[in-house]
């Protein structure tokens, strides 16, 4: 049994979702991140399998303490889980009971499918015109409907592929499953404005994301270039396309990011590596001139950072108000994290059967409500016998 908060310790305030409840029949990556943050605010969530679990239960190594898949756990805590077969009349009697009963609805199947089981939008909203629903898709449900929406396919027809990796290299995909991050991220905001709605008004909605738009929108720059041109960016390894010198340098020992973004920060650059005539040249004169002599200037700070080690020359230059820093592993960056005082991870240990899994922390910080940490990622099942109230449909919406 999961041990509810509704209130935050520090203030006194009901959590921001205290009282939401979801419905998740999400799985993988982009939906379970999703609906976690929520719960990391007080929603309560239940997660809806079939006998054979999230995909990403099996996806290890891998594991935590437990024997938990971490690709699993990054995004399941705070969660009940139970089982629904919806191809049975008993699953999908159940499940349909369980949407009666939640405010929120979130769903990542192909478009099309929850409607074969009576559980689409269209379906549940005649019952339940207050429901939040918020449906995730790959491309969308038009024309790209039928195509698979993995993180690596979006990538490489979203173009993200085209402009990662080095000039002279093979399209790279980004190192983590970037896409459904950001499409996670765009359903949270999307849900929460979708609520803010109800409360106002007292009707839900849809809200439909898709990692195809998630991916063009988070191009930002790029897809605006893009836009405006009608010329589609290259490939520059680490480099920026508009400013220099902005990428990784080779030093003495280490290698090194630099991202200086004006000429007093370049100025200051050239001061530090004994380079003082630099800015002073034409080629270097402006910024649009350094990224014209990109490579020429490459060499030239190469040359002069192989005199000390990334360490040494990160301490200097951020001494003297230019942006550097050496690149950390994954496991040097949360030490600079907690020595930050960012406190980027927190150990979750379950009240009800002693588990604990060390969790990375919500990154949201509200100054008046913080996150609460209540339930290890779940057993699939582990809450197939609670008791999920059948909630009336809202029949005090505004304007109905």
């Amino acid at each position: 049994m999961v041990v509810e908060s509704t209130a935050d310790s520090r203030s006194g305030l009901p959590q921001p979702l205290a009282g939401i409840r979801i419905a998740d029949f999400s799985r993988v990556l982009a939906g379970p991140l999703c609906s976690m943050m929520l719960a990391d605010y007080g929603a309560d969530v239940i997660k809806i399998e079939s006998a054979a679990g999230d995909d990403t239960r099996a996806w290890v190594p891998p594991v935590d303490i437990d024997g938990t898949g971490t690709y699993f756990g990054s995004v399941n805590r705070n969660k009940r889980s139970v089982v629904a077969d919806l191809k049975s009349d008993e699953g999908l009697s159940y499940a349909r009971a369980l949407v009666a009963g939640c405010d929120v609805v979130i769903e990542n199947f192909r478009p099309g499918v929850m409607a074969k089981f009576g559980l689409d939008y269209q379906t549940v909203s005649e019952s339940r015109p207050d429901i939040v629903y918020c449906s995730i898709s790959g491309f969308g449900a038009g024309t790209g409907a039928d195509l698979p929406g993995y993180d690596l396919l979006v990538q490489a027809l979203g173009g993200l592929m085209s402009i990662t990796g080095q000039a002279d290299g093979e399209p790279s995909k980004v190192g983590v499953a970037l896409v459904d991050v950001l499409t996670g991220q765009n359903a949270l905001a999307g849900i929460l404005m979708a609520l803010r709605v109800r409360d106002a008004a007292g009707t839900g909605q849809q809200v439909q994301i898709n990692l195809f738009s998630s991916l063009l929108a988070a191009l930002v720059n790029q897809a605006t270039a893009t836009l405006a041109t009608g010329c589609s960016p290259a490939r520059l390894g680490n480099a920026h396309p508009s400013i220099a010198p902005y990428e990784t340098f080779r030093t003495g020992g280490g290698t090194l990011a630099i991202a200086v973004g004006n000429d007093r920060q370049f100025a200051a650059l050239a001061s530090v590596l004994g380079l003082k005539g630099l800015p002073e040249q034409a080629r270097f004169f402006t910024n649009e001139r350094r990224v014209a002599s990109r490579e020429e200037l490459r060499i030239v700070v190469e040359t002069a950072l192989d005199a000390d080690t990334a360490a040494n020359w990160q301490r200097k230059l951020l001494a003297a108000g230019v942006p550097a820093g050496r690149v950390n592993t994954v496991g040097e960056a949360f030490e600079l994290a907690e020595r930050l005082g960012l406190e980027p991870s927190i150990i979750v240990t379950d009240p009800a059967t002693g588990r604990s899994s060390r969790q990375l922390t919500n990154p949201i910080r509200l100054s008046a409500s913080a996150p609460s940490y209540r339930q290890v990622p779940p057993d699939i099942g582990e809450h197939q016998g609670s008791t999920f109230a059948v909630r009336p449909p809202n029949t005090s919406a505004k304007g109905t």
